[in-house]
């Protein structure tokens, strides 16, 4: 499923207003500690005076929606320490299928279900965590880059929380294949058999995909491809912020290959 962002900055929480900014270094993954699956309710109740915390983007857990409530390089309150200075936060919605008892303890009323959302936000995280770090030029793989609050806590750099840690343990999942598959997902993707490397069809997998006059990030955006079509690839080449650039074949400019797929 094609990774979708709304940006619904929180312009009434006092972390935006303050306006500071952030040079990133790393991305922290957390989750939110209740069984809220709706994204827009945080949306609602953080977007106000007065409340001590905000993050970067939530992801819901229902549609896998990213809602992305800073912009990206706006300093944040998510960590509760100096990781607010480095590190963007994104924070999984949970379930409505738990019931949390005393901190980060929870039953969990239906497996199933659980392990659908949990899968589903887990997927979004790598999906936005990829894309982030192809934006900043993060490696996945460097020690503290990418994060969850639990290993911030462990390295004085958050508050002492479990996330997401305490809600994936049930599903075998961890923050070493979350950063693999974050990695895995950076690399190139290679036109399928028998098919040469140009010219190919590819269909766009990202909600808003600019095209640029040139293969590099350095220059302009003259379009934005909004419709997951096919397009065809007529000539590919290296370039800053992405691992591979194809040209379209209208002439219109050049893409990320990272958001196609070769049909």
């Amino acid at each position: 499923m094609p990774l979708t962002v709304q940006k619904t900055y929180l312009t009434n929480n006092d972390c935006y207003r303050a306006g500071r900014s952030l040079s990133v270094q790393g991305l922290m993954l957390h989750s939110v500690g209740c069984a809220q699956p709706s994204a827009t309710a945080f949306v609602r109740t953080w977007n106000q005076p007065g409340v001590k915390a905000c993050v970067h983007g939530f992801i819901d857990a229902n549609t896998g929606t990213v809602y992305q409530t800073l912009p990206w390089t706006r300093r944040g309150w998510h960590a509760g320490g100096s990781a607010n200075n480095t590190h963007i936060g994104v924070e999984m919605c949970e379930p409505a299928t738990l019931h949390y008892t005393t901190g980060a303890h929870f039953v969990d009323q239906n497996p199933a279900a659980t392990q659908a959302a949990v899968t589903r936000t887990y997927e979004a995280a790598v999906a936005l965590f990829a894309q982030l770090c192809r934006a900043f030029s993060l490696d996945p793989q460097k020690d503290g880059v990418i994060l969850s609050h639990r290993e911030g806590h462990q390295r004085g750099i958050a508050s002492n929380h479990g996330d997401p840690e305490h809600l994936w343990a049930g599903f075998g999942l961890t923050m070493d294949s979350f950063r693999q598959a974050v990695y895995t997902a950076l690399q190139p993707q290679t036109p399928p058999a028998g098919k040469p490397a140009v010219p190919f069809l590819g269909q766009v997998t990202a909600d808003a995909l600019h095209i640029r006059s040139g293969p590099s990030t350095d220059t302009p955006i003259v379009d934005t491809i909004r419709d997951y079509g096919v397009y065809t690839i007529v000539e590919t080449a290296p370039g800053p912020g992405a691992s591979r650039w194809g040209k379209l074949k209208s002439g219109a400019g050049w893409v990320s290959l990272d958001y196609i797929t070769p049909v």
